[in-house]
C-alpha cells in the first residue's frame, strides 16, 4: 500500500509491494465507519514487516506515504496542511502556519503571514519562525541532501536549481522577519499551495537539522512542530551543539517507531478539523511475521494494522463475517495500475491499435484476480477520481460490467493497416510474438494470462514473458529497449492535482533515454529519439499521424499548470481526454484501494486521502494504555 504515487524510483517499489495482496476476491467492502464514543488517551498499538524507506525519515527526501502520513498528522506543521479526511475534501490544502495571504495578480509572487505561537518541541523549546521555512527550501535546493520531489520547487522558485552543492539563502525567498515570508516564482503556478503543503517544505531548525549536511541524516534527529513528537526527545542534548546530538530513542527503522505527546503543542489553539489528537502516542513495531500481526489484532493486541495486506484466511474471515466488517477499511489509494503500450513499437505505433485494446480488456476479470472490490476498483480514466473530480463520470471506453467490448474493439482493429483483411483481427507479422513482459508474483501471475486471452481476442498474440517487478520496471523506463507492451506497474499521486499524478509519466519533458517513467513515449521529440538511437523508430511512427507528431499533453500542461480553480480543473479535464484518446499509451486498469484491519479497541476512525493512509489526527482508541518505545 506504498504511496509512490507517487516517485522515480517509487515506481518499482508501489509495482513491487502491492502485489502482496494474494486475498480472495469479495464484493464486501467498507470504507470505515467504526463507532464509538472517542475520547483523549491511549496508545494505538500497530506493527508492520518492514520500515522501507527513501531517506530515513528525514522530511526532505522522505517520500512513502506512510511517513508523510506520520509528519503531517503528528510531527511537523507547514504553510498548508490538510484536514486527513477521505474523498475528494482529503486533498485540499488548508492553512496551518498561514495567517494571512496575498497573491499577486500576475500569479507570480505569494506573500504570507504565518502564526508566531507555534514553538518546536524539545529539545528547542522556542518559536517556530519564517526563517525556518526559508531553510527547508535551502536544503531542498542542495544536491546532496537528495530532495525526491525538488522538481516541483526547482525553476519554479527563482534561485532554486536542486544542483547546489552547499546551503544558502534561496534568492526568490523574501524572509523580512519572522513571521513574513514571500516566494517570487519564474512562472504562474496555480498549484502552489499544493507543492507548499507537501512535507519538504515544512520548517526545519537550522541549529539541529544544519548538523546533518548528507541525504537522510536529519531523520532520526527530526525536531518536532507537531502535536506529538519522537519518544526521548525531551533527553536529547544540544548543549555542545551538533556533537551532542544523538539519535532519538524513538526511531529506529530496523525496529520500529514510538511517539508520544509534545508537551510545546497547544491543544486549545488548533483547529479540531485538522488535528483531534485523541491518542496519547503510537507504537509501530517491525514485526516479520504477518500471521502473528494479524492474530495479535484480532486477540485486541494490536490496535490495527499499519501497511500489510492481511493474510488470504484473514480477509476471506472479515469479509464474509457481519460482525466483523466494521473492523474493514478499505479506501481510494489515488494510485492507478496499467497497462503500457509503446508509441514506437508495432503494431502499437497505430493508434487504432491501441484504441481496440482499450475496448478489448477485461478490466471486471482483472480486478477479480487482483484480489477483488477490497483491493481496488475498475479504473476508467488516468487519474483516480478524488485527484480529478471533473472526470470521474468519464469512460471513453465502456463496456456491460467492464467486462470489455470485443465487437467494438474489433470495429477499431479493422481501421488498422495492421488488419490486412479488415476483419477485426490483426493479422500482420508484427500483431505475433510482441513482448508483453510482466511481473511474476501474486496478484499479477492470476492477471497475466486474463490479459493475453484478451488480447488474442483481436488477433494479437503476445509473448508472455514473467519476470521480477523490478525487471518489468528497469526494462520498461530503458527507451532503447523499445518494450512494446507491460504490465504490472502502478502510479501514484504526489498531490491532489494531475500535475503531480501526471507530469513523469506522461510529460515529453521528463523522457531520459535510460529513464523514463513516460514508458510509452508521449511527447517524445525528434531531438529525444535521435539521442537514445530510436530515430528510424521514431520516423516510422509519426507517420501515422497528420502532422507527424506523436501524441502529446505537453503543452496542455503547460497551459492548465498556470490556472487556478474551476478553470484548472476543466482545463486538466481536456488534457484527460488527450490522454485517453489520442496519446493511449496507458489502459487504466485499477485504482488501487488501501486495506487496514482495526480492532474493537478502536473507538473513532479516519482516512487521510493526501496521505492515503490512516489519519493518525483523527484517530481515537480506548485501552487506557501510555506508550512504551519499541523502537
Amino acid at each position: 500500500m506504498l504511496r509512490r504515487k507517487r516517485w522515480l524510483v517509487g515506481l518499482a517499489a508501489v509495482a513491487s509491494f502491492a502485489i502482496v495482496a494474494t486475498a480472495c476476491s469479495s464484493n464486501t467492502s467498507s470504507s470505515g465507519s467504526q463507532s464509538g464514543s472517542p475520547a483523549a488517551g491511549g496508545t494505538y498499538r500497530t506493527a508492520t514487516q518492514t520500515l522501507s524507506n527513501t531517506s530515513n525519515f528525514d522530511p526532505t527526501g522522505e517520500y512513502y506515504g506512510y511517513a508523510w502520513a506520520l509528519f503531517q498528522n503528528m510531527l511537523i506543521r507547514g504553510l498548508y496542511n490538510y484536514n486527513h479526511v477521505e474523498g475528494e475534501p482529503g486533498n485540499v490544502p488548508q492553512p496551518d502556519l498561514v495567517t494571512d495571504s496575498k497573491v499577486s495578480d500576475d500569479g507570480l509572487t505569494y506573500a504570507f503571514t504565518i502564526r508566531d505561537d507555534v514553538k518546536w518541541g524539545p529539545p528547542l523549546d522556542r518559536t517556530v519562525t519564517a526563517g525556518d521555512i526559508e531553510y527547508a527550501f535551502e536544503r531542498i535546493n542542495d544536491a546532496d541532501l537528495a530532495a525526491y520531489y525538488g522538481n516541483y520547487y526547482c525553476g519554479v522558485i527563482k534561485g532554486m536549481t536542486c544542483a547546489e552543492t552547499s546551503l544558502h539563502p534561496v534568492s526568490g525567498i523574501d524572509v523580512p522577519d519572522d513571521t513574513h515570508i514571500t516566494f517570487h516564482l519564474e512562472s504562474p503556478t496555480g498549484d502552489f499551495l499544493y507543492r507548499l503543503a507537501m512535507p519538504a517544505t515544512y520548517p526545519q531548525p537550522k541549529e539541529v537539522a544544519g548538523c546533518f549536511e548528507t541525504a537522510g541524516g536529519y531523520g532520526t534527529n527530526l525536531v518536532s512542530s507537531g502535536a506529538y513528537m519522537y519518544y526521548g526527545a525531551d533527553k536529547a542534548d544540544i548543549s555542545g551543539g551538533c556533537k551532542t546530538l544523538k539519535p532519538l530513542a524513538g526511531i529506529n527503522p530496523d525496529k520500529g517507531i514510538t511517539l508520544v505527546r509534545n508537551p510545546n503543542f497547544d491543544q486549545s489553539t488548533e483547529d479540531s478539523e485538522m488535528f483531534s489528537n485523541y491518542l496519547d502516542g503510537l507504537q509501530v513495531k517491525i514485526n516479520s511475521n504477518l500471521d502473528d500481526i494479524f492474530q495479535q489484532i484480532q486477540a485486541g493486541q494490536l490496535d490495527g494494522s499499519f501497511d500489510d495486506t492481511p493474510p488470504p484466511t484473514v480477509e476471506q474471515e472479515y469479509a464474509t463475517n457481519p460482525d466483523l466488517q466494521p473492523y474493514v477499511h478499505s479506501n481510494q489509494g489515488d494510485r492507478t495500475w496499467y497497462i503500457t503500450m509503446n508509441l514506437l513499437v508495432p503494431p502499437f505505433d497505430d493508434p487504432h491499435v491501441r484504441k481496440a485494446v482499450q475496448y478489448v480488456v477485461d478490466k471486471a476479470a482483472l480486478v477479480k484476480g487482483y484480489g477483488g472490490s477490497l483491493h481496488g476498483v475498475v479504473a476508467t480514466t488516468v487519474d483516480p477520481p478524488s485527484v480529478l473530480p471533473a472526470t470521474a463520470d468519464y469512460n471513453p471506453y465502456p463496456s456491460e460490467n467492464n467486462a470489455g467490448d470485443v465487437n467494438a474493439a474489433m470495429e477499431e482493429m479493422k481501421q488498422s493497416k495492421y488488419d490486412t483483411n479488415q476483419d477485426g483481427q490483426c493479422d500482420a507479422p508484427e500483431c505475433s510474438d510482441f513482448l508483453l513482459l510482466a511481473s511474476n508474483t501474486q496478484p499479477w501471475t492470476n492477471m497475466n494470462p486474463i490479459l493475453v486471452q484478451d488480447l488474442q481476442k483481436i488477433g494479437l498474440d503476445a509473448s508472455l514473458s514473467q519476470v521480477k517487478p523490478d525487471v518489468v520496471n528497469a526494462q520498461g523506463i530503458t527507451v532503447k529497449k523499445l518494450v512494446p507492451m507491460t504490465f504490472g506497474q502502478g502510479w501514484a499521486k504526489d498531490f491532489g492535482s494531475p500535475y503531480g499524478f501526471d507530469y513523469f509519466v506522461f510529460n515529453g519533458e521528463t523522457i531520459t533515454c535510460t529513464g523514463s517513467y513516460d514508458e510509452g513515449l508521449m511527447g517524445m521529440t525528434a531531438d529525444q529519439a535521435k539521442e537514445c538511437d530510436v530515430e528510424a523508430e521514431y520516423n516510422a511512427a509519426i507517420k501515422n499521424y497528420p502532422d507527424n507528431k506523436l501524441p502529446s499533453i505537453d503543452e496542455k500542461m503547460a497551459e492548465c499548470v498556470k490556472l487556478q480553480g474551476d478553470e484548472q480543473q476543466q482545463c486538466y479535464a481536456d488534457m484527460s481526454k488527450i490522454n485517453m484518446e489520442e496519446g493511449m499509451t496507458w489502459v487504466p486498469v485499477i485504482w488501487g484501494l488501501n486495506l487496514i484491519i482495526t480492532s474493537p479497541t478502536v473507538t473513532a476512525w479516519g482516512y487521510d486521502q493526501n496521505a492515503t493512509e490512516p489519519a493518525w489526527s483523527h484517530i481515537a482508541v480506548n485501552n487506557g494504555l501510555a506508550p512504551e518505545n519499541v523502537a
